[in-house]
Parts: structure tokens; C-alpha cells; sequence
């Protein structure tokens, strides 16, 4: 392995960190609706729970309302129940076929609890991408102890490692303030 493998392997895997916490970012809940709020519900079906998207169509019908339409009639009162017993704190309305969860509005305490919450994920993707740019530059130090690298090129390695690492940082921290920004709109 080369160290510029060392790097490409470590950017890439940074950029999947970034990936995850931007998906762990839109289950927190902010004062609008967003469909992807209902992803870790999961509903039984036939025996088995699954992902609420796996047996009915879940989208918007306005800002501050999710519709979920089950695609087998029985289905129903399963998806009601599921959403209701979720820790989400919502209170899901059937009308028909048609499930309709409005999103209660949220005070000023669920409000700073829901920021907190977004900065702990923050630090967390941070600690990811940290870890990941230490394990990269062991590996060059690795090839500089086993004779495949100079110490110049471990120097300039990882000054390039801490570039791709401060890249990813800034980027968790931009996503945060734009998630709290989000969450303090009222």
C-alpha cells in the first residue's frame, strides 16, 4: 500500500462518516415535517418488523404534516400503532386509508434539548473523522519504520492527511449550525 492510497482510503472513508451523520442529522426532529423522521420506525408485518417505507408510502402534505399510505388494506392500525409507540412523540390520525401524523409544535426546552442533540452527533462524526486520520497516518508511519516511505514524505503526508481532516470538520460543524438554525426556527 502506497501512501497515497493511505490518503485516497482515508478521504473516502471520512466522506462516508459525513454521509452517516448527515442521515443521523435528518432524524432529528426539527418544528417541520420531514418524511425520513419516520425511517427507524418499524412495523410488524407477518411476524417480522420492518421499516415502516418497506409497507407504505411515506410523504408530505404540508410543512408540518407526514402522510403514510399503507399499501395492504390491514396495514392501517399496525403503522398507527407503530408511530404512536414510537419515541417520537407523535400522535398519528387514520382517515380512511390514508395515515395522517401532524408534527406537534415544539417548545422552547424540546427546542435547546433537540440542539444538544445535534452537537453530540456533531462531535461524534468529528471523533470518526479524527480516529480515521490517525489510523491513516500510523499506516504511513508504518511504511517510513519498514523502509517503504522517507520521513519527508511522512511530513508531507500528513500535512496533507490534516488538510482532508480539517476539510471534514468544517464541513460537520457547517451541518450543525445549519441543523440547529433549522430546529430554532419557529
Amino acid at each position: 500500500m502506497t501512501i497515497a492510497d493511505i490518503k485516497k482510503n482515508a478521504e473516502s472513508k471520512m466522506d462516508q462518516s459525513i454521509v452517516a451523520f448527515k442521515n443521523n442529522l435528518s432524524k432529528i426532529r426539527t418544528g417541520r415535517a420531514n418524511p425520513s423522521l419516520l425511517d427507524a420506525v418499524q412495523v410488524e408485518y407477518y411476524g417480522s418488523f420492518v421499516p415502516l417505507s418497506q409497507v407504505a408510502n411515506v410523504a408530505l402534505i404540508d410543512s408540518r404534516t407526514i402522510s403514510v399510505q399503507p399499501w395492504e388494506k390491514g396495514m392501517g392500525a399496525k403503522i398507527e400503532k407503530a408511530i404512536r409507540e414510537s419515541d417520537l412523540g407523535l400522535n398519528p390520525a387514520s382517515m380512511g386509508d390514508l395515515i395522517r401524523v401532524p408534527m406537534p409544535p415544539m417548545s422552547e426546552e424540546r427546542r435547546k434539548e433537540m440542539t444538544k442533540l445535534a452537537r453530540n452527533e456533531g462531535e461524534s462524526a468529528k471523533i470518526a473523522v479524527r480516529n480515521l486520520r490517525r489510523d491513516a497516518n500510523e499506516a504511513v508511519k508504518k511504511l517510513v519504520k519498514d523502509k517503504l516511505a522517507s520521513e519527508d514524505d511522512q511530513k508531507r503526508s500528513e500535512t496533507e492527511i490534516q488538510k482532508v481532516t480539517d476539510k471534514h470538520i468544517a464541513e460537520v460543524d457547517a451541518l450543525v449550525a445549519g441543523k440547529e438554525q433549522e430546529i430554532m426556527a419557529v
